[in-house]
């Protein structure tokens, strides 16, 4: 089985690589010791060259949320809907057998209303933010149209946040350790590099026999819809009551739960039909922590911090 893989220099890209190890072109605008070819996905040719004979493309490139102050909005619809099409145009051409397509929770956007919270399933109908979850669902209709048109089985991973960089937003990074930041959303909206690696790998193995699928890639939550209306108002006195031990691991290092989240991400769909599980939930974290050990994966340790390169998937 030969892969193609787009984004080969970012941050998942580098993660696939080191774990698929053979059998892998990788794609990416910027050299690196996992990209075989440098290239834009926008250059036809460059692509079709590429596309030769593979049997699988992971496509993790894009420009993502943090480039849309320094990006322009035609940059967005160039990389990521172009880009895309130009894969998909190539990979019905060459008798590709599975198309994955690395998309974001982003794409849900003002489905999630501030003051409120929402029990976000892939049944939540996308409401688009800002020009990045317009470009990335655009993306994912493309697939669709792929599927439905030339048969191409498409699987679409809708990740959560798995960047270690630091927080976009500023008053969270003022309020909060950056360790305190991620461990407190494996609770709700964070997935470990490690996990969404092995969704992709899931997809591969499972995308001829689903056809088509759009599945949310994030840390199991140990909440319930029954508690979602606490949560919004007293996140902490829901942690107390579901991790009792929390407080004490929080307090030794001068940590505190958000007091309100106003979403929660639910992988049971990608559990139910890819076999996947997220091994790096909070329970894990809370473990690690206890035992003062870094939470992290092998892997996220070994690719390390790349920032937002033109190219890496958020």
């Amino acid at each position: 089985m030969k892969i193609l893989l787009t984004g080969s220099s970012g941050h998942l890209g580098e993660a696939l690589i080191r774990t698929l190890n053979t059998n892998v072109i990788g794609l990416d605008i910027r050299p690196s010791n996992f990209t075989n070819n440098v290239g834009s996905i926008l250059n036809r040719e460059f692509v079709r060259h590429n596309m030769k004979d593979i049997d699988i493309v992971l496509h993790t490139a894009t420009l993502h949320k943090p480039h849309i102050l320094t990006r322009s909005r035609q940059d967005y619809i160039d990389t990521n809907i172009t880009g895309t099409l130009n894969l998909l145009e190539e990979a019905v051409r060459a008798n590709v057998q599975a198309f994955i397509f690395t998309s974001t929770t982003s794409v849900f956007g003002n489905a999630i209303k501030p003051d409120s919270i929402i029990w976000v399933t892939e049944d939540v109908v996308p409401v688009s933010k800002n020009i990045y979850g317009v470009t990335k669902k655009a993306a994912e209709d493309l697939c669709e149209i792929f599927h439905r048109d030339y048969h191409l089985p498409c699987i679409i991973l809708r990740t959560s946040r798995f960047f270690p960089e630091e927080d976009d937003r500023e008053d969270v990074r003022k309020n909060y350790d950056d360790g305190n930041i991620k461990a407190n959303e494996f609770l709700y909206r964070r997935v470990e590099l490690e996990d969404v690696v092995s969704a992709h790998l899931l997809a591969m193995q499972k995308a001829a026999s689903i056809g088509f699928g759009r599945y949310i890639i994030s840390a199991t939550t140990p909440f319930t819809q029954n508690d979602l209306r606490e949560l919004s108002t007293d996140a902490p006195k829901v942690l107390k009551r579901v991790f009792p031990e929390y407080e004490d691991v929080y307090q030794a290092r001068g940590w505190k739960m958000f007091p309100g989240i106003d979403r929660v991400y639910v992988n049971e769909r990608a559990r139910k039909d890819l076999g996947w599980n997220s091994k790096y939930d909070f329970r894990y974290v809370l473990d690690c922590l206890k035992a003062g050990r870094d939470p992290r994966s092998e892997l996220s340790k070994l690719v390390g911090f790349k920032g937002y390169s033109e190219t890496c998937n958020r």
